[in-house]
């Protein structure tokens, strides 16, 4: 059994280290779902690394999170909910109040103003509840078409694509798209794939993005799918040096969440410390 995994991961580099061709649409469909597989099995509990009870904590807290990491935000929003918990709330909140408890999240200013205004319209346009339609939370003030697919996939159940920047790396290393727009990537990347997969492919792709497929140094040499990247070798290839580059639970570390959902801590993930913990 040894023997054999050991075969078969020295035939698995040996692979990855092959001159890429170019390759045919249908190759193209069958290597970008078949690498969405292997992600799956990788990370069976991939979720949204915000923490949220509600659509509107979703929404909320997916604007405080551009430049900023989502642990910052999960750290940052309890104290947010606990005094505004609705939409109502926060409309009606001194925006001086709210920059303090915003200030570790970076852009504090304008993202006070952000979640105050998404709130004001909110209660006055939708009767503070968050919409299920596209074309009415891209309307909301900070909220843009990446903001609105993570609400939409993971607080209505309706399939979408969430181009952020690890996405946008990772599908142009694997050479899915040649897009550089958000939209256009998510046009291309979203033909490959059913509708239905949306959602979870996003979730895929980001968390292995934010694990192993780093911006700076990727970890090639531990990366699962390394036989069906064009990108392998741009990172570190030696397995013992790459595996210290593994970032959160693969690297022995806690997630972004710190209420992460049971089948993350059944399958070995720790919750993230509090703000303010050592």
């Amino acid at each position: 059994m040894a023997v054999s995994k050991a075969r078969k991961a020295a035939t698995a580099v040996t692979e990855a280290v092959k001159p890429w061709k170019p390759e045919t649409r249908t190759a193209l469909v069958r290597r970008a779902r078949k690498i969405n597989r292997e992600l799956a099995e990788v990370y069976p509990y991939a979720h949204p690394e915000l923490d949220f009870e509600n659509p509107f904590q979703l929404l909320v807290a997916t604007v405080l999170s551009a430049q900023t990491t989502d642990l910052r935000v999960n750290q940052t929003t309890p104290a947010l909910f606990a005094k505004y918990p609705t939409p109502e709330d926060l409309a009606a909140a001194n925006p001086e109040d709210v920059e303090e408890i915003l200030r570790p999240c970076g852009f504090f200013r304008a993202k006070t103003r952000s979640v105050i205004g998404l709130s004001k319209a909110l209660t006055e346009e939708f009767g503070g509840e968050v919409p299920g339609r596209l074309e009415d939370l891209v309307k909301l003030p900070g909220v843009g078409r990446k903001t609105a697919f993570v609400v939409l996939g993971n607080a209505f159940g309706r399939p979408g694509i969430t181009v952020d920047t690890h996405f946008q790396r990772l599908v142009r290393r694997w050479r899915w798209t040649e897009e550089s727009d958000p939209d256009k990537i998510e046009a291309a990347v979203g033909a490959l794939f059913p509708k239905s997969e949306w959602t979870d492919l996003s979730h895929h792709v980001i968390w292995h993005g934010r694990r192993i497929c780093h911006a700076r140094k990727p970890a090639c040499g531990a990366c699962p799918i390394a036989p069906l990247c064009p990108a392998y070798g741009e990172g570190e290839t030696d397995p013992e040096k790459a595996r210290k580059l593994l970032k959160y639970e693969k690297g022995g570390f806690p997630g972004q969440r710190l209420n992460p959902p049971q089948a993350y801590l059944d399958a070995g993930g720790r919750p993230a410390p509090p703000l303010g913990a050592a």
